[in-house]
Parts: C-alpha cells; structure tokens; sequence
C-alpha cells in the first residue's frame, strides 16, 4: 500500500517542478525572440508595401520586383549555413545582435535606391537587386539560429509551444506591418521630399539596429550562463536534453546527407512558396480587387495575419496536448491549399475572397510551430546546427518561388489572381509529403510521454 502511494506522487512533484522551470525559459528568452522575428519580418517583407508606390516612381516593371524581391532568398541560401556554425560556434548572443545591426541598416537603405544607383554608376534595377541581395546576405542565419537556439532550452515535446510562442512573430509582423505599412506611405509622401514607400522603408530599419543592444544586455547563450537560473534548475534542463540526445544524430555529415532532413527540406519548399507568394503580393492581390487606398489595403492585408495568430497558437498548443504532430501539421497544409484555390475562384467576390485568404492563411501559418519541432527530433548539437541551417537555406528558396510563381503568371495571363492556382497546389504537395514522414521519425521520449499523461491540462484529451 505504501508503493502504491508513493508512486504517483513523486513524478506528479517533479512534473510541476518541471513546469514551473520551463514556464520561467519562456518569460526570460521568447518575449525578446519575438520582437527580434517582428522587425526582422517587417523589413524583410516590406517591400511588398513599397511596390504599390516604389515601382512608378522609380520606373520599374512588376518582373524586375518579383525578381528584386526574390533575390534576397540566394544571399540568404548562400550564406545561412556559415551563419549558423559560426552563431553555435561563438554564442546567439553577439551573433544575433550583429545579424541585426547589419540587416538594420541595409533595409533603410533600401529608401535610397535612386542615389545609390547614381552613385555607383549603375542601373537603379541593379541596385535594387544588389540591396536585396545584400539584405539575405545580412540576414541569413537568424531564423535557423533561433530554431537552434530553442534545440538549447526545449526537449522535442516542449517544443510546439514554444516554437508558436516564436512563431507568432511572422503574423504579428505582418498584421502590424501592413496597417503600420499602409499608414506611413500615406501620411509621410512628400515629407523633405521623400516619397511614402521611402519613409516607410527608411523608418522600419531602425527598431532591428535598436533591439540589437538589446540583445546584447539581456539574451545569454545558453542554460549555463543564465544567472537567472538555481543549479538545480539548469540539471533538470540539460538531463532532459542529454535524456533525449542519445536518440539524436550529432554528425554534421550524416545530418548533410540524411534522407529525412531532405524530406523536411522539400515539406519546407513547398508551404513557405505559399507563404512567400501571399507575403509579396498580398496587397497587390488586394489591390487587383478594386481597393485603392494604401491604408485600406493596410488594413485588409492585416485580417488574414491577425486571424492566423489564433490559429497556430491554438493548433501548437493542441498539437502538444495530444502528443500527435504529423495530422496537426498536414491537414492545416490541405486546409490552406484548398482554400487559396477558392480566394482566386472568387476574386472579384472581395469580402469571399478575403475570408479565403484569411482560412487558407490560418492553415499556412498554422502549421509552421509543429514543423519546426521536426528537425529538432532527428538532429543534435552540430549536426543541428547544419542541418536546421540546411533545411531553412534551401528551403528558404520558395521565396524566389513564391515571390516569382504570382509575379510570372500575372506577366503572361495579365491577371494576378492565376499564380495563386499553383500557390494552392503547392500546398497540396506540402500535405502529401507531410503525411510520408515515418511515424518512427516523430516518436516521443517515453518518459516525456508518461509526464504529459500526469499534466492536468492534458486530462480528456
């Protein structure tokens, strides 16, 4: 009887112990992850904005931004996984921080397209391409890094939540960039001289250089130089880690090679050219449709975004209730898919078509907090670095794809709303792939799998 008493006491203790430790990572570290992820995709996406004033004014075609705004995604491949080794080799701390002065000040320059062609004896298209380029250059790493980052903090269980605390970024970014956006080319055209889409730019690249020393004062590099941490907190955190390490790959050239981390890779291709597509020219798309003001476009642009923060909160956290990832992650693919196949059919339907995109948004981004959890269940240490970084960089060229899919079929059918056909295929493929991932390659730790079972929160589910 006493055995009886004892037993499930003991790991209900160290359960609640557990959560306490791991609510307290996530107060210290993703509140300041996430602001990084809001103006690193405000000043990655913007230009989608600037289009709508950026392309008269300077003279350039829709096929010169599709390529402008696609470009960023090579100096982005190129580049990431150097990023990522030299962030896990020298610390998150300072190499995030330098990532983001550096993209900071790129992405202002961006406002200065003209002079800067002028001064270097160039076409303003090339430079246009150059500083997009550069800005991928700058960038790479970021977003790989910080999916390392959290490999450091979070066992593959705890990492759903986690990753949509982070992930929450892309739709909070895009939800406040496209009001913030569509406000500022509005009431700043004409000021000392600066078009709109200029302000706009010029002003938006300020925060990422800001939050850098912010960074600098509060992010460490990991649990043992977190002072906020008791030593018995940071055992607790690395036996969790080192529990579920042993079923990890920690070489860099097996990660490099592995067929599962180019499954992931092309699962990656496939939604983010959706996403990609929807971030580039969602205004334009929303334009096509009758609505003229760029605040109104604002404005509409935002409801898909705001909506989907929702969504991937709500499908994280059920994700993990339940221990089952690869549903929660495919039929928010075919959801999506479905859906921006119906936003075309009923373009010029504009509140059809805006539910459309809000629907086919939840599910895009819906599914991105359970897919990033993926790598971390197959790869440690180094090897993740390389194959997280890997899987991102080629991944990461859907937005060439995506940018390029919409922007070429509105030059050979004239109409717009063509590409968003293939965008919604695409999507379908994502769901395909998803559904071949090997259930062994998801399994849980069974030890963590006995813990959710004594979290209240997961009773009935």
């Amino acid at each position: 009887m006493p055995t009886l008493t004892h037993t499930p006491v003991a790991p209900a203790a160290a359960t609640d112990a557990d959560e306490r430790v791991y609510r307290k990572v996530m107060r210290r570290i993703l509140p300041l992850l996430l602001l990084c992820y809001v103006v690193a995709y405000l000043d990655r996406v913007n230009v989608g904005f600037a289009k709508l004033q950026m392309l008269d004014d300077l003279g350039m075609s829709d096929a010169v931004y599709a390529v402008g705004a696609s470009i960023f995604f090579w100096g982005y491949f190129l580049f990431e996984m150097p990023s990522n080794l030299m962030l896990h080799r020298f610390g998150a701390r300072l190499w995030i921080a330098r990532i983001m002065v550096t993209w900071g000040i790129v992405s202002s320059s961006l406002a200065f397209i003209q002079p800067l062609a002028g001064f270097f004896h160039v076409q303003t298209s090339t430079m246009f391409y150059a500083l997009r380029f550069l800005l991928g250059l700058c960038e790479a790493g970021f977003f790989p890094g910080v999916i390392l980052y959290l490999n450091y903090w979070f066992p593959a269980r705890r990492q759903s939540l986690a990753m949509s605390g982070f992930l929450v970024a892309i739709p909070l970014s895009l939800t406040m960039g496209s009001v913030v956006s569509g406000w500022l080319m509005e009431n700043t055209h004409g000021l000392l001289g600066l078009s709109g889409w200029q302000w706009m730019l010029l002003l938006e690249g300020i925060p990422s250089i800001v939050v850098a020393f912010v960074v600098l004062a509060w992010l460490g590099n990991g649990i043992q130089s977190a002072k906020w941490l008791t030593a018995s907190e940071k055992a607790m955190l690395e036996s969790n880690l080192e529990r579920e390490s042993g079923k990890k790959d920690h070489r860099i050239g097996a990660a490099l090679k592995s067929p599962r981390v180019w499954l992931l890779t092309f699962i990656l291709l496939t939604f983010n050219t959706d996403f990609y597509g929807l971030a580039f020219w969602l205004p334009s798309i929303i334009k096509a449709s009758g609505v003229q003001s760029t605040f109104h476009i604002g404005l509409l642009t935002a409801i898909p975004y705001l909506t989907a923060i929702v969504a991937m909160v709500w499908n994280a956290s059920h994700s993990r209730k339940t221990g089952e990832r690869r549903l929660h992650a495919a039929i928010p693919s075919a959801i999506g898919g479905v859906f921006l196949i119906l936003s075309a059919l009923f373009a010029n339907n504009v509140p059809v078509a805006i539910v459309c995109l809000t629907i086919a948004t939840c599910g895009i981004l819906g599914l991105m907090p359970i897919y990033w959890t993926f790598p971390g269940q197959i790869l440690s240490g180094t090897a993740a670095a390389a194959g997280i970084a890997l899987i991102n960089s080629v991944g990461n060229l859907s937005g060439f794809t995506g940018s390029m899919i919409t922007g070429v079929a509105k030059e050979i059918t004239g109409n717009i709303n063509n590409g968003t056909y293939a965008l919604g295929a695409c999507l379908l493929v994502s769901c395909a792939l998803i559904l071949a991932i090997p259930k062994s390659m998801l399994e849980h730790d069974t030890d963590d799998e006995n813990a959710t079972a004594l979290e209240p929160s997961s009773v009935g589910d």
